[in-house]
């Protein structure tokens, strides 16, 4: 078995944007990418939310939802293309935490830099129960979960901005 532990980090208003976006709209479009994940993540193809209700513990809002991984694109626990339930909870207004079948774990943090200004981490511990430590079908995986961190910060980022501009978050 193999386990990547990896994060990626952007800023989300750097130089040269021309709409900055401010916490509430990023927590918005955080909310949102939740319900909907394909107009978010690209290796997503589909997303259905099977039950949400606030946890009666800790007063956070917790999703459950199947969501479909492109073929070739999905982790261990979607091969094929399968429908993968996923738990999500939401820790207002910074972290979204989700929780695949098999352990894996993302977590999509909004955060301040030193200057104060606004970053997007995407944190991930990915599980891969049938494939060796330092096999080569391990190295083309860590190499395929870095390009999928980057594009899935980035397309949250332009989403959210995207969805800003349209008016479609306040």
């Amino acid at each position: 078995m193999v386990t990547f532990n990896l994060a990626y980090t952007a800023p989300i208003n750097p130089a040269g944007v021309t709409l900055t976006l401010t916490l509430a709209q990023v927590w918005a479009g955080l909310q949102r990418k939740v319900l909907h994940a394909e107009e978010f993540v690209p290796v997503i193809e589909e997303c259905h939310v099977l039950s949400g209700e606030e946890d009666k513990t800790t007063g956070n809002f917790k999703v459950t939802r199947q969501v479909r991984f492109k073929p070739g694109s999905e982790p261990s626990s979607g091969a094929g293309g399968t429908l993968v339930k996923e738990v999500v909870v939401h820790y207002p207004p910074c972290r979204v935490d989700f929780e695949q079948p098999d352990g894996s774990t993302i977590a999509n943090i909004v955060s301040q830099n030193a200057d104060g200004e606004l970053e997007m981490t995407y944190a991930f511990e990915w599980k891969y129960p049938d494939v060796e430590e330092g096999s080569e079908e391990a190295k083309a995986l860590e190499e395929k979960s870095w390009k999928t961190a980057r594009i899935a910060v980035h397309g949250t980022i332009d989403t959210i901005r995207r969805l800003v501009k349209d008016g479609e978050i306040k």
